[in-house]
């Protein structure tokens, strides 16, 4: 770990959303590497709790803000207590996104025929998710406009290909993707960059899943080109640290497959 005073994000501010685990848990960390003081934002307490004390031990800068993404109230007391805390916000990562019934825990968006799906889990899924990217951008841009910033959301490769089963998750996930692309027109002039990561990447419930259903996993896996899935720490985490950094001041609007080539576009 790179003492924050160091590294190519160093003096840089980043909230990261859903840092609890998996992508966000990943981004998180290969940010605070690259110098950046790092704000981690979840539900769950005690897996942010012990990432910031981690974070910490390494000689990293990180605040653990318990946040329900969904919630206007605690999306404006992460920012500015970010912002108090810190000084500063550069960078905003919008990870988290719940789906399927409100307070259940689901591995992935659980298959549902459009005609069946309930209106509380559409209206569930959107309010975490693009309606809490809306939220975290909005909340953010008084203090980005005037220095630049990078935003970094996550839109999906299921919803890309158009994958059945999962309207209520790709729709939303879409609706990611043009707000992404507007917010960049309109904020390019400030500096701003705004970009969307779409990623395949195995996360510890996924990968119990896996070994439950080895077979299924399988023939999942016969379809990415690269025959594994994304690793949170080898391949995420550096696409947010690229994005983030001043290597990609001239990228902004884009959608990057973090997929290993399983949907092309």
């Amino acid at each position: 770990m790179m003492h924050a005073t160091t590294g190519r994000l160093a003096g840089k501010v980043a909230i990261v959303t859903g840092a609890g685990r998996g992508i966000g848990k990943g981004a998180a960390k290969a940010l605070a590497a690259a110098g950046a003081r790092v704000a981690l934002a979840s539900r769950s307490e005690g897996p942010l709790a012990e990432l910031a004390a981690e974070i910490r031990d390494l000689g990293g800068y990180a605040l653990a803000l318990p946040c329900d993404v969904g919630v206007r109230a605690d999306v404006d007391r992460v920012v500015t207590t970010t912002a108090e805390t810190y000084g500063r916000i550069d960078i905003l990562v919008n990870n988290a996104q719940s789906w399927g019934p409100p307070g259940a825990k689901a591995v992935a968006p659980p298959p549902t025929a459009f005609e069946e799906l309930p209106e509380e889990w559409w209206d569930h899924t959107f309010q975490t998710g693009v309606k809490a990217t809306f939220y975290f951008c909005q909340a953010v841009f008084p203090h980005i406009k005037g220095h630049g910033g990078k935003i970094i959301n996550f839109g999906s490769p299921a919803a890309v290909a158009g994958r059945p089963g999962m309207v209520d998750y790709g729709a939303n996930k879409e609706a990611i993707r043009g707000l992404t692309k507007s917010l960049a027109r309109e904020w390019g002039p400030y500096g701003i960059n705004v970009n969307v990561i779409c990623p395949v990447v195995e996360t510890d419930a996924l990968r119990e899943a896996r070994q439950r259903e080895p077979n299924r996993a399988e023939a999942a896996l016969e379809t990415v080109p690269m025959r594994r899935l994304g690793d949170s720490d080898r391949d995420a985490g550096p696409l947010v640290v690229f994005l983030a950094s001043p290597e990609s001041d001239y990228l902004t609007g884009h959608t990057f497959m973090l997929d290993g080539g399983r949907v092309m576009i």
